[in-house]
């Protein structure tokens, strides 16, 4: 019907948006989910009032392969985005982004600011066993103020490069950790105030609720706890051939909602009273440790789902109660 190459400024989308009217006022937008690439565009054309739905690149891929036409660019991957769109019913519609949005960032910020300081704390020990082989800070205790301040001390004997180098690996060591626990502290009332239901979860912490809420980006996108389960990873994949129905590991979805609920599962199988018990039934029933834990995995992705539903509905009664 038409084609056009934009660029990526708000005066640009609202180029586009006009020179889409001329196909009428029932459209919808179909966008590759890439959402730190089109996230600008996104927002531009939902501030517009328009309806968008998001492509996972995989359907792309699958457009491109059965297309006449071969190889990649701009032109065949937006025949593929809509062709992909037209095809699959229930596609996920975008949204402006919410109050996770900010929990995410800071969560991921301080994820990155965890991994510098472990980079930190490793060329520190390999400065201090090059200065002295036979002295050892305790292991992982770097972080702590006590400890640095004890190698401080330790490095007031020692001069040259190394321990100079040394001794501003404690520097940096020490802010990073200010920095986390800043952070530590503005997740904790984030959360506790958008997902109370959601930390009433035994195992579930603020770290890994922060994780949850920010990457799940709003419950209510998911139509049911199965679609969530599959989105995340926890629902088993089906590989039945003939009349042998069989299950197996489902290696896809978000990892990080996997790997919060799986440190859920892992601190329930040792502290509540119902999941050992479920654990222990699956065992009978000839389940491994691994495949019980996947099964309580699965079932804690239904209790997390509710506590997000649950959360989303408080928040929305109370913003209306204010408005």
């Amino acid at each position: 019907m038409g084609e056009r190459t934009t660029g990526t400024t708000t005066a640009d989308h609202l180029q586009l948006l006009c020179w889409a009217e001329q196909f009428g006022d029932a459209r919808t937008w179909a966008i590759e989910d890439c959402r730190h690439l089109s996230r600008r565009l996104e927002r531009d054309l939902l501030g517009a009032g328009e309806r968008i739905v998001r492509v996972p690149p995989k359907m792309m891929a699958h457009a491109r392969d059965g297309a006449r036409t071969y190889g990649k660019s701009d032109p065949i991957d937006a025949l593929a985005v809509a062709r992909a769109a037209l095809r699959e019913p229930n596609l996920p519609t975008a949204s402006l982004d919410g109050p996770a949005r900010e929990v995410r960032l800071l969560a991921d910020h301080r994820d990155d600011l965890v991994a510098e300081r472990t980079r930190a704390i490793n060329r520190l020990r390999w400065h201090l066993h090059e200065l002295d082989p036979a002295w050892a800070p305790p292991a992982r205790s770097l972080w702590r103020a006590k400890h640095l301040k004890a190698i401080l001390q330790h490095l007031t004997r020692e001069d040259g490069t190394v321990a100079r180098l040394a001794r501003g690996l404690v520097e940096r060591c020490r802010l990073l950790t200010a920095e986390i626990l800043e952070l530590d502290q503005e997740l904790e009332q984030l959360v506790r105030a958008q997902a109370p239901a959601l930390l009433e979860i035994c195992g579930c912490a603020t770290l890994s609720a922060a994780k949850i809420l920010g990457e799940t980006a709003g419950v209510r996108r998911f139509r049911s706890r199965h679609a969530y389960a599959r989105h995340n990873g926890t629902a088993p994949l089906p590989v039945w051939s003939g009349n042998n129905e069989r299950h197996r590991l489902s290696r896809t979805g978000n990892r990080q909602i996997n790997a919060a609920i799986h440190r859920i599962a892992i601190t329930q199988a040792h502290y509540h009273p119902d999941a050992k018990t479920y654990l222990e039934r699956r065992r009978a029933a000839g389940d491994n440790k691994a495949e019980s834990i996947r099964a309580l995995k699965r079932r804690l992705s239904d209790v997390v789902f509710k506590a997000l539903t649950t959360d989303a509905e408080a928040n929305t009664a109370s913003t209306a109660t204010a408005a």
